[in-house]
């Protein structure tokens, strides 16, 4: 039996800005996620698809994703398919709009409300997308009509081993600032929907601008650190918000034959690799 792993990468908090412009003056997000692209390129074996989970541009402008569709190209020339899904920085119809009509793309049904979708990857594993955006405000939700359709995803392949995805967390972290954007509204609901599906084997989400390690009912939760930017890990109580000029990264999922599924942080930069042990 072939025991290559199957692998899914996951892209968080691009933060991609208009060219000319950076995070606080000197956080040059698009060379950041240029290098991110270059790594996953190098990944062996070949990842199924990337996931990206939300805030994919700064200010949810039509000429931002413009830009981020450049810094994406790469991956759909090498034939990744991209499941995208809106972060709190994001606006969905600006968003839908850059990529329209692009093979490879993922972003759910452009006439609804929601960019909720389901992707069936090889392994097997069901990428089931979630959309907690809420227009305007920064902490996440759920409502009646989004976690109906969460149901409905999940129930249409309860036996499939799932991958959940959405942007805030479900969970508190610690970082003072940041649990009060996190995912609110639809919270207790989110829950008990993950509770009804055991299939869920893991919940992966953005917004921290870290990685951290949660649970939701029965699965583990884990946040992916930015391409870019990471948030400081200050988890005094009434902390201010921080940007911490650590190194930027990703999270690779992989699973298989004899593997269940497992998370790596992947680090950007170009580490030596040491063989002669």
């Amino acid at each position: 039996m072939d025991a290559t792993p199957y692998l899914l990468v996951q892209l968080s908090d691009l933060h991609i800005t208009r060219p000319g412009t950076l995070i606080s003056g000197r956080i040059d997000t698009a060379a950041a996620l240029r290098h991110a692209v270059e790594r996953v390129l190098a990944i062996r074996p070949r990842p199924v698809a990337v996931l990206a989970t939300g805030d994919l541009v700064d200010a949810g402008h039509p000429a931002e994703y413009a830009r981020l569709r450049e810094l994406l190209q790469p991956l759909l020339d090498a034939g990744l398919p991209l499941a995208l899904l809106p972060g709190n920085h994001d606006e969905r119809r600006a968003l839908q709009a850059a990529f329209a009509g692009t093979t490879g793309v993922h972003l759910g049904d452009a006439d609804a409300p929601a960019i909720q979708y389901a992707l069936d990857l090889p392994g097997p594993l069901r990428l089931v997308v979630l959309d907690s955006l809420q227009s305007g405000r920064p902490e996440g939700g759920l409502d009646e009509a989004r976690l109906a359709q969460a149901d409905a995803l999940l129930s249409a392949r309860p036996d499939l081993p799932t991958l959940v995805a959405l942007h805030h967390p479900p969970h508190a972290s610690g970082l003072a600032v940041m649990d009060t954007m996190a995912l609110q509204q639809g919270l207790a609901a989110f829950e008990a929907l993950i509770a009804a599906h055991p299939q869920v084997q893991l919940v992966a989400c953005g917004h921290l601008h870290r990685m951290t390690l949660g649970r939701i009912a029965h699965a583990p939760a884990v946040t992916a650190p930015s391409t870019a930017h990471q948030l400081a890990l200050d988890l005094a109580p009434g902390a201010p918000l921080a940007l911490a000029l650590e190194p930027a990264g990703w999270l690779i999922h992989a699973w298989g034959p004899g593997l269940p599924l497992v998370t790596h942080l992947a680090m950007a930069g170009h580490a030596e690799v040491i063989t002669d042990l």
